[in-house]
């Protein structure tokens, strides 16, 4: 009896740290919505630019890279867990596939809404939410592949990329859809009362859910948490030495290659300035060689934080609506009390106020999301697995 409490201890703590993960990742993309709610006016490119952006405003940034990588590895992994529990092996083709479908009519619907504060806006964005969605849906056909065979895929379709990002199509054409949904960024409709854009092209984000799931066997049960760090560390170590490497020498995996700036601080932000849309092989190798150091870390932490950190991991779906709704209401009442200062909108002159109204907001945020949290625990509803 004694060892059977101390398995079940053991389990909880083994996709409890997942949560927490995936919770970090979520409030440092708090930092980044607020900077697009009321410091849009100081836009940045992607790649950004190294020699004229302000530091604060460029770490910001570069901070919250790490989000949408993460959070495409750990579905992939949680799909594994889904995939494997304890009863044994089942198929996660159906839950992947309708979570997949139902993440793009969010996307379309009500995150596209959350964004613009028009219905129907003047351009629908194509964003991660979307992209997570169709990921999902690529790796419901995928998973049932062996992992070896995934692994070598995911690693083909990230390292490989950058041999086919020369190409194009005419536009209009088939060909044209097709490298603008799943590589180069663009219009898919240009013209018109309402355009769409794809922001996050899907193929690199295929190869990172797939190997997130590949990575799932990690995390099986009989897989001691001492053994599972010490792979956590050196994948994690072996990503980043791979990428000092790569980047150091300007070899490959980034379209825009580092030179030396005005300072030591410059030159540092050109070196880390990877492109994000679609994710460059050097930027996955940063954030996801970041993200399993985290979770190599995060496995032996508990406190009130990471706790924290695990209820808003919890509840992944609800908080991302949850915090856009918020920043929405936020944006409309500054800029109706306030005035509008910077175009249509108001927005703060220090990057300093974009960090304190992030902080101001997580509390704000975690009790709602402790809510749904312990409802999704209790009810029986089916639906709340979705959230």
């Amino acid at each position: 009896m004694k060892m059977t409490l101390i398995t079940n201890a053991t389990l909880r703590s083994r996709i409890a740290v997942i949560d927490v993960m995936r919770g970090l990742v979520m409030l440092i993309m708090l930092f980044d919505h607020v900077r697009e709610t009321v410091f849009l006016h100081h836009q940045v490119s992607d790649p950004m630019d190294a020699a004229g952006v302000d530091p604060a405003l460029f770490f910001t940034r570069t901070a919250a890279h790490l989000c949408a990588p993460m959070f495409v590895f750990l579905t992939g992994l949680s799909a594994w867990l889904y995939a494997h529990p304890a009863a044994g092996p089942r198929s996660a083709a159906g839950f992947l596939f309708k979570r997949g479908l139902l993440l793009v009519v969010l996307e379309l619907v009500f995150v596209s809404f959350a964004w613009s504060g028009a219905f129907p806006p003047a351009i629908l964005y194509l964003q991660v939410i979307w992209v997570i969605g169709l990921a999902m849906m690529a790796l419901a056909v995928l998973h049932k592949l062996p992992l070896k065979v995934l692994l070598l895929l995911g690693v083909a379709i990230i390292a490989g990329q950058h041999l086919i990002t020369g190409l194009r199509a005419q536009e209009g054409s088939l060909g044209y859809y097709l490298l603008t949904v799943l590589l180069q960024r663009g219009y898919l409709v240009a013209e018109g009362a309402m355009k769409i854009k794809v922001s996050y092209p899907l193929l690199p984000w295929i190869g990172v859910i797939v190997l997130g799931y590949a990575a799932g066997p990690l995390y099986a049960r009989s897989r001691s948490p001492q053994e599972r760090r010490r792979w956590l560390l050196a994948l994690g170590a072996g990503s980043l030495l791979l990428l000092v490497v790569l980047r150091g020498f300007n070899l490959y995996g980034e379209t825009l290659p580092w030179v030396a700036g005005e300072s030591a601080v410059r030159t540092a932000m050109s070196v880390l300035n990877f492109t994000k849309y679609p994710p460059s092989l050097d930027f996955l190798l940063f954030t996801l060689g970041l993200g399993l150091l985290g979770l190599a870390w995060l496995e032996s932490l508990d406190n009130w934080f990471t706790r924290a950190c695990a209820t808003f991991g919890g509840a992944p779906m609800f908080y991302y609506l949850l915090h856009l709704y918020l920043l929405l209401a936020i944006s409309l009442t500054l800029t109706a009390v306030l005035g509008a200062n910077h175009g249509a909108r108001y927005g703060v002159e220090h990057i300093w106020q974009v960090w304190l109204l992030a902080l101001l907001l997580m509390p704000v945020l975690y009790f709602p999301c402790r809510a749904f949290a312990h409802y999704k625990r209790t009810s029986k509803q089916a639906w709340v697995r979705y959230f």
